[in-house]
């Protein structure tokens, strides 16, 4: 029993003590008073009796009428005139009646006797009778009845009122507590929360202080670890002039990308450099030179801003060469954006931050999953020598892999918007395991095919992209999530689905999920919904967002984490069930330190708050075994089980 419901309780017997204590009391008191009252009622009307018959001793008949008289009046139970010596009764009248507005266990429990009273009759200095006289009860019985009734109404009204104000009093002295328990689960649920009114009371105010000094020590541990894992990952994979992402976050991203996954797509790579940048530095200063190599990170940065997908990759390898990773791209997007690149370069140009034409020479190759890192390198270096070797065009783009003979644009909308039609959406699963029993399983990995027209199962790599150029995102979306509620209502077992960027950022969007989402509350503990850390709306929607979804029951993920550690200062109000840490810092982790060093960093910071870590696209035994050292919690890839199809 809570302490609220002890106290209240002890009040309310408090209250039922005291109360019943002053009922009592006040009865007993009247009881007595009446009582007394009847005793001198009858002691009064003996002697006026006595006194008005001994005129009128010897007249019996005139005895009778003066008895009479008095008794009709109704407060009389017995009055008796009686002979001396001799006891003779003269006279004698007596009544049985009883109150009808009295119970009779009231009259029994409060047991008012009748009370009496006597006088002489005197003839001369002789006693010559006696007159006794009963009062009756049925009157104070009545009047004490009324008194019990009104003394019971008002105590336990009294009662009542004291009561409710009591808990309330209560209450609202007792809220602190339930405030510091809301602190208490809100840290398991990884999140700190202190409380901006401390209470009046000083024991509550001390330990409401007490309670708020842990959290914002938690909070500021959590933050330090935070800081300290973000310079970690600056100084490793973070250009310093530029702000870009270095080459060794490049190779790591593209050796991604070229593994055999679901959701890897064909691309491009584009490599720039400035033209003659040891001669610029010779005329212009080593401080221009500088100053133009952060004007064109400056120009990659704000082109990914602009047309950027969050996959997308810019970073500066050395001196004064970029790269651009674009996966998704098609190849006359790919020359589009060459175009608005060298546009935005030739401003430079006119600027007097170079005086060379062109500025730089970009060459771009395309690749596919699957493929060498060095042959895709390769490719990319002969379309930089191509641009390097033409006068008339600074760029360059050969091998256009991405599109398919005879699928235009025209052909992947008719036949994937049939497929969403139709649902021709058929459910892979790709199992999430615990690090040190791969056996366990956590939960399943809904992924997709869509069925072509030819009935050919296609990965999602494949149209993805597609559907995120004719802006079917959000549908594909809600078409999953039905297809895997539908899925759950058939095997109640974990699952967890991606969500793309449009379904987060539009509201109606948002809302069609929400409402789905409600419709199936009864299977929200077992669906994780996945969000993508490229994919993060701002931190005050972030955190709304993340309420939303929780109060319809489902769970929250974040998958693959790593690139914006940042964003982990912001992880405590989400309340996330995961982090799955991004595959491209879990590949070769067992051969490259730097890769340990900042999983490490990433372990710390969460473990502070009891967040779980699951790796991505664990592929080796090697890799496994440094997630199982390093405490990693869960692990998913093809050495944990590639995707298929429900086995049931």
């Amino acid at each position: 029993m809570s302490l609220l419901k002890q106290l209240f309780l002890a009040i309310c017997l408090f209250l039922v003590v005291a109360f019943t204590g002053s009922f009592i009391s006040g009865v007993e008191s009247s009881r007595e008073q009446l009582l007394s009252q009847l005793r001198s009622h009858a002691q009064d009307a003996a002697t006026a009796l006595g006194l008005s018959m001994t005129p009128h001793v010897d007249d019996p008949a005139m005895i009778e009428l003066m008895v009479s008289s008095i008794f009709d009046s109704g407060y009389f139970a017995t009055i008796r005139v009686v002979r001396i010596p001799g006891d003779e009764v003269i006279v004698e009248r007596r009544t049985t009646v009883t109150s009808d507005k009295v119970p009779a266990w009231f009259v029994d429990l409060v047991n008012l006797e009748p009370q009496g009273g006597d006088a002489l009759i005197m003839r001369g200095w002789e006693q010559a009778a006696r007159v006794e006289v009963l009062s009756h009860p049925q009157f104070a019985l009545a009047k004490l009845w009324d008194s019990a009734i009104g003394s019971l109404l008002w105590l336990l009204l009294c009662g009542v009122v004291s009561a409710i104000l009591g808990g309330w009093l209560l209450r609202t002295q007792l809220r602190p507590l339930d405030n510091m328990v809301q602190q208490a689960q809100a840290i398991t649920r990884r999140e700190f929360l202190t409380l901006p009114r401390v209470p009046r009371t000083p024991e509550l105010k001390r330990v409401v202080l007490a309670m708020n000094q842990m959290v914002e020590k938690l909070k500021q541990l959590f933050a330090e670890e935070a800081a300290r894992s973000e310079k970690l990952r600056e100084e490793a994979y973070q250009d310093t002039l530029t702000g870009l992402a270095n080459r060794r976050l490049f190779d790591i991203k593209l050796a991604s990308q070229l593994a055999i996954t679901e959701q890897n797509a064909e691309g491009y790579v584009m490599f720039l450099r400035v033209n003659d940048l040891g001669g610029l530095n010779q005329r212009l200063g080593g401080q221009k030179t500088d100053e133009l190599i952060g004007a064109i990170g400056e120009i990659l940065k704000r082109l990914l801003a602009e047309r950027g997908s969050p996959d997308w990759l810019a970073s500066r390898s050395r001196g004064g060469e970029f790269t651009l990773l674009t996966p998704g791209l098609s190849g006359d997007d790919a020359d589009r954006l060459a175009q608005g690149l060298t546009e935005g370069l030739e401003s430079l140009r006119q600027t007097g931050a170079s005086d060379c034409t062109p500025v730089a020479h970009l060459g771009i190759a395309a690749f596919k999953p699957g493929e060498e890192i060095q042959t895709v390198i390769a490719r990319t270096d002969q379309a930089l020598a191509q641009a390097q070797s033409h006068a008339d065009k600074p760029w360059e783009r050969v091998d256009d892999l991405n599109a398919l003979p005879g699928q235009g644009q025209h052909d992947w909308r008719k036949w994937i918007d049939e497929a969403l039609n139709q649902g021709k959406l058929q459910l892979y699963f790709q199992p999430v395991a615990e690090c040190v029993a791969r056996d366990q399983v956590i939960h399943q990995k809904v992924l997709a095919r869509l069925l072509d027209p030819q009935g050919e199962a296609i990965a999602a790599g494949r149209f993805l992209p597609w559907i995120e150029r004719l802006g079917w995102t959000a549908r594909f979306d809600l078409a999953m999530l039905e297809h895997s509620l539908a899925h759950l209502s058939r095997h109640p077992q974990p699952l967890a689905l991606s969500l793309s960027a449009a379904t987060l950022r539009e509201p109606a969007n948002f809302d069609k999920l929400l409402e789905l989402l409600k419709a199936h509350t009864e299977q929200g503990e077992l669906m994780t919904l996945e969000l993508d850390e490229r994919h993060l709306p701002p931190a005050a929607e972030l955190e709304k967002l993340s309420q939303r979804v929780r109060e319809t029951g489902f769970n929250l993920g974040l998958q693959h984490f790593g690139g914006r550690f940042s964003l982990i200062g912001n992880l405590t109000h989400l309340g996330l069930a995961y982090l799955k840490i991004d595959g491209s810092y879990i590949r070769s982790i067992d051969q490259e330190d730097d890769k340990r060093v900042f999983i490490e960093a990433i372990f710390r910071a969460t473990n502070s708050i009891d967040l779980p870590l699951i790796g991505e696209m664990v592929e080796t035994e090697g890799e496994l075994a440094v997630l199982t050292e390093l405490g990693i919690h869960g692990a998913m890839g093809r050495l944990i089980g590639a995707p298929a199809p429900w086995q049931g």
